[in-house]
């Protein structure tokens, strides 16, 4: 996933915002969270945990599963470009963007030909996208008045929360011999149930930002001028490349790892519990990210991360049993939401104003990579794909450990 760098976890000073400081500000927050949790944890990567339901009762097969996780992929990018061009209201998108999630959610439950299950994957890459950067907007204008840059670690601990709640459910309907469709229709319940708890507060306000800015306001886009002045250098490649390895990286155990569990503990009804330890990671190290930033830099947390993540990803392919799967959730999990919000951050720090044109060729290195990853699995075997990516992860945190902080 890729935050909208407006929603970065850093301070803010804005005047004006006495009047609030007296307010918590966590009502808005927890709705951005139930809404990420919706968006990553069921639109993206609820299929994850489901996917070792559909190999054994929907007759799917290991390759196909890695199209139908490309084709949400690639529903993601087209959702990022186009929520750059089209203008939409925060409020109006995340409603229409989580409506469209429950609704994909619920038809992956029918028995349909692969093409369609992907063209539902892929719909729901494109809203779960609009949910994302929209929600970035929507808490940039509700939240910069309280002062209280936690209030955006809290937002963006959605993803992880809902990936580990969608783990839960999908453990817990394992447990009950629950089928696929089953757990789809669960999961889009799910979602249409906290769609409607949340739908009142994201209602469009009568003097709404986002009607005053120009096209692509609150995503990753600003003025010509000010993109048109970013000179490319080494420095600015060598992020794009370390930010597209990471990419490619972490999606394959994002991807798989329920699967690589269920294989390497030959049945036991543990390896359910793979994907929410996997969130559970992400979701407290979200939280720690602004500690851990102030202590090391963006680009040592980042360089750290890749090698502690390329760690994980072997220990599956090196050892076998419960905790070598385990430690792969637990390093995976804990640093991919450290890396995207410390890399961002980077990028802004090394580009200054003119960030816009780094931070877009970063994403699209990021998804082009995520989208290939999956492709590399193949034949029941992910130990290629494994070893693949830990050396490419482990030479980009060797690149960025030869970089100098940015200024």
């Amino acid at each position: 996933m890729t935050p909208s760098p407006a929603s970065l976890p850093e301070s803010r000073n804005d005047s004006g915002a006495s009047g609030a400081s007296g307010a918590t500000g966590i009502v808005p927050a927890l709705a951005g969270l139930a809404a990420l949790a919706v968006a990553m944890g069921i639109g993206r990567f609820a299929f994850t945990p489901v996917l070792p339901m559909m190999l054994q009762d929907a007759g799917l097969s290991l390759a196909a599963g890695g199209w139908l996780a490309s084709a949400n992929y690639v529903g993601y990018l087209l959702g990022a470009l186009s929520a750059m061009r089209i203008r939409l209201r925060p409020e109006t998108a995340i409603r229409a963007g989580l409506l469209a999630i429950g609704f994909t959610t619920l038809a992956m439950a029918a028995q349909l030909p692969l093409a369609a299950w992907a063209a539902l994957r892929l719909v729901a890459g494109v809203a779960s996208a609009w949910v994302l950067i929209s929600v970035s907007a929507w808490c940039m204008e509700n939240l910069s008045r309280y002062q209280r840059p936690f209030l955006n670690s809290v937002v963006f601990a959605g993803v992880g929360t809902g990936i580990a709640a969608a783990g839960l459910l999908c453990l817990a309907l394992m447990q009950m011999h629950a089928a696929s469709p089953t757990a789809w229709l669960c999961l889009g319940a799910l979602a249409a149930g906290i769609t409607l708890l949340v739908w009142r507060l994201f209602r469009p306000q009568a003097h709404d930002a986002a009607e005053k800015a120009p096209a692509g306001a609150g995503s990753d886009t600003v003025s010509g001028a000010a993109a048109g002045g970013f000179r490319w250098n080494a420095r600015a490649v060598r992020l794009v490349a370390c930010y597209g390895i990471f990419g490619f990286g972490y999606i394959i155990p994002a991807t798989f790892i329920p699967v690589m569990a269920r294989q390497a503990l030959q049945g036991s009804g543990a390896f359910g519990w793979s994907w929410p330890v996997f969130g559970l990671a992400a979701a407290l190290s979200t939280l720690a990210v602004a500690a851990l930033v102030s202590r090391m830099g963006n680009r040592r947390l980042w360089m750290a991360c890749h090698f502690i993540m390329a760690a994980g990803i072997l220990a599956p392919v090196l050892w076998s049993g419960l905790p070598a799967i385990f430690a792969a959730a637990l390093c995976v999990g804990g640093t991919f939401m450290v890396i995207t919000l410390a890399a961002l951050q980077e990028a802004k720090r090394s580009a200054g104003r003119n960030a816009t044109v780094l931070l877009a060729a970063m994403t699209s290195a990021f998804a082009a990579g995520q989208i290939v990853g999956p492709l590399t699995v193949g034949g029941g075997s992910f130990s290629g794909g494994l070893i693949v990516a830990a050396a490419l992860l482990a030479a980009g945190g060797a690149v960025l450990a030869m970089e100098r902080d940015a200024p």
